[in-house]
């Protein structure tokens, strides 16, 4: 006895040498609808070369999600050097014990050495010399006959900023023209709750415990451990900057787009854009920093929360936790117009275990500081 796919494979082949295609019976809202199931960019462009039906559904697609194959090294931390400074005040009131001077002497040192390179993707289609390596195309240029997609995700094969094995560096930023605001969850040691938790390396910056009142001990500002901060920090906006920057083309030329998601293949970092920032985005001028493909930083003012040792529900355990959360001096737009919508963007802003740890070091006392744009 013949099975049941036997036969309907017999049946559409026979179909077929009749001329029949059944597949023409099914409309059209249909194959959109699966489609955008299937999102990926490059696979809908290989979709659209199958027959003239499909190379004019293709472009109508909403959803689409792009995996960036090429990327290349900026030099994007050389701009920032001398256009930064950081000022520290802690509890709401300013530090009169010179906590930015204590490191922003060495500040240009650790940029040269830990801020480099920061990959960003090719803004052109490119060969290798002697025509040894195939073209890579823009994300623009692949993006170009979408003309109605609403939400975009695009991913970039490495994460930006470098760090140690075991060491914790997630962000999440919102742009419009430019930064409307950060979020950054660190820690110096990540030990995940399976098997045995090993004792953590030394380290050249070490993390003290908290004084009785909660509040960092000043050794935390000459040992090095303010300073991490701050590197992490200036890290994660060059890396969020640039990835804005490359957003430019892309969102000009596709006036649906409601959502856009700039991610990459690891997790860290993520960069956002809605309806409103893109409307942003496309009507006010972007300001570029100086001699870096990467959009300028605004000053900003930031919020700093740290724990010597957080032990999340599931066993894991986060050593020198840290929560920085960013917003330009004098912003008023961007997450909502108030306290309670940038405290839900910042709870929100990450999965899993470490939605866990932003929860609990939002408890924590707050320490202020201010840096300048670059």
């Amino acid at each position: 006895m013949q099975s049941r796919h036997r036969v309907f494979a017999e049946d559409l082949l026979l179909a077929q040498l009749q001329g029949d295609d059944h597949f023409d019976n099914v409309p059209d809202s249909l194959v959109l609808i699966i489609f955008n199931k299937l999102a990926d960019a490059r696979s809908l462009g290989r979709c659209a070369a199958v027959s003239k039906r499909f190379n004019s559904l293709v472009p109508l697609v909403d959803d689409a999600c792009l995996r960036i194959d090429r990327v290349i090294s900026s030099d994007a931390a050389d701009a920032a050097d001398d256009a930064l400074g950081v000022s520290g005040a802690g509890g709401g009131a300013q530090r009169q014990r010179g906590a930015g001077a204590v490191f922003s002497g060495l500040l240009k040192t650790v940029l040269s050495a830990v801020l480099k390179p920061f990959g960003h993707c090719d803004a052109g289609a490119k060969s290798g010399h002697g025509g040894k390596h195939a073209p890579h195309h823009s994300p623009a240029q692949v993006l170009k006959n979408f003309s109605s997609i609403r939400n975009l995700r695009m991913e970039l094969p490495v994460s930006d900023v470098g760090t140690d094995d075991g060491v914790l560096l997630k962000w999440k930023a919102v742009f419009g023209s430019t930064l409307q605001t950060c979020v950054i969850l660190g820690g110096t040691r990540l030990d995940h709750a399976a098997g045995p938790h090993p004792p953590p390396p030394p380290t050249t910056a070490p993390d003290h415990e908290q004084q009785g009142d909660g509040s960092i001990p000043e050794s935390f500002y000459t040992n090095g451990g303010l300073k991490l901060r701050v590197v992490w920090t200036i890290s994660s906006l060059i890396a969020a900057a640039t990835r804005h920057y490359l957003l430019r083309e892309i969102v000009k030329e596709h006036p649906t787009l409601q959502r856009v998601d700039l991610t990459d293949a690891h997790g860290q970092g993520t960069l956002c854009m809605e309806r409103a920032q893109l409307k942003e985005f496309t009507d006010k001028p972007l300001a570029a920093a100086a001699a870096a493909n990467r959009t300028q930083v605004p000053a900003c003012n930031m919020k700093l929360r740290y724990a010597p040792m957080l032990e999340l529900s599931d066993g894991t355990r986060i050593q020198g936790a840290t929560l920085v959360v960013i917003k330009p001096v004098g912003e008023t737009g961007g997450i909502g117009t108030g306290r309670k919508d940038l405290d839900d963007f910042v709870a929100d802003a990450f999965d899993g275990p470490f939605r866990e740890a932003v929860a609990m070091l939002s408890k924590r006392r707050t320490y202020l500081l201010e840096m300048n744009g670059f």
